[in-house]
């Protein structure tokens, strides 16, 4: 089976499943599959950087990582702005794990890139349960996915039968600006045909969004793509044939999420 058929495979297994979670499982479940994504790809990200040599509390970072998503499905909110209360209180608990570790060396880089993955992957994903948890929160979670993974698929197709010029070749040999103004079009694509079931959105933020979430995807993707490139090696798992682990799945979608959750309230898309 060639590494195309795989790949299509794949994605749409994923999308099948992702579309019966949303419109016909449970708001627990749907949780508790991006919980498992979260612990799937902060397991990944830790076992990156544990190639490069770097002492990490691995297993505590993916402890606190599920924290996050859990607290936002139960509402658990004990002071104003406790993300930052979190924030502070888990870097001293990196910390004082520091104290009680014999070797001192790499402490710095340690707590840093531990408290690094929990942000990158568990509290800018967790923002897929926020936006489910909104008014049409699973049209919206659509949209989202429909938008980033279309920009995904045309980056593909047209840089694979049409890239010439390479992107960012020190990062990623493969991406080409042809691939990269395919997937914008293929996004802008998508926003605008979400249209029709998103008809309470003008046409103006669908448009703006498209382009916002189709620039978002690609970066995503390409700061994924500098991460593995430093740690050398070409997928960060390989749970899902043809498309690599559970990073390469959602990484298009880590940045793209959190701002568009606060795109919707910001300018009061929500009726």
């Amino acid at each position: 089976m060639s590494a195309l058929t795989k790949r299509v495979i794949t994605a749409i297994a994923i999308i099948l499943f992702v579309g019966l979670g949303l419109f016909f499982l449970p708001r627990w479940v749907y949780a508790m599959v991006v919980i498992l994504l979260i612990a799937g790809g902060l397991n990944e990200f830790y076992v990156l950087i544990e190639k490069k040599g770097i002492f990490i509390y691995k297993y505590f970072g993916i402890l606190m990582g599920i924290f996050i998503p859990l607290s936002i499905y139960f509402r658990f909110e004990p002071t104003k702005g406790w993300e930052l209360l979190f924030i502070v209180t888990s870097t001293l608990i990196f910390f004082v794990l520091q104290f009680i570790r014999k070797d001192s060396s790499q402490a710095i880089v340690g707590i840093s890139t531990t408290l690094f993955g929990i942000f990158y992957v568990s509290w800018f994903f967790s923002f897929l349960i926020k936006i489910r948890f909104l008014p049409h929160g699973t049209l919206l979670v659509a949209f989202l996915l429909l938008v980033t993974k279309m920009g995904d698929v045309g980056a593909y197709l047209i840089g694979k039968s049409m890239g010439k010029n390479t992107l960012i070749p020190r990062i990623s040999p493969k991406k080409t600006l042809e691939g990269s103004i395919g997937g914008l079009g293929f996004s802008l694509g998508a926003a605008i045909i979400s249209k029709l079931y998103l008809p309470f959105i003008s046409i103006f933020h669908l448009l703006a969004m498209g382009v916002l979430l189709g620039f978002l995807a690609q970066l995503g993707d390409l700061c994924e793509s500098l991460i593995k490139r430093d740690c050398q090696v070409k997928d960060s798992g390989a749970h899902l044939p043809g498309l690599g682990g559970i990073l390469d799945i959602i990484d298009s979608i880590i940045f793209a999420t959190p701002i568009f959750y606060y795109y919707l309230l910001y300018f009061k898309l929500i009726p």
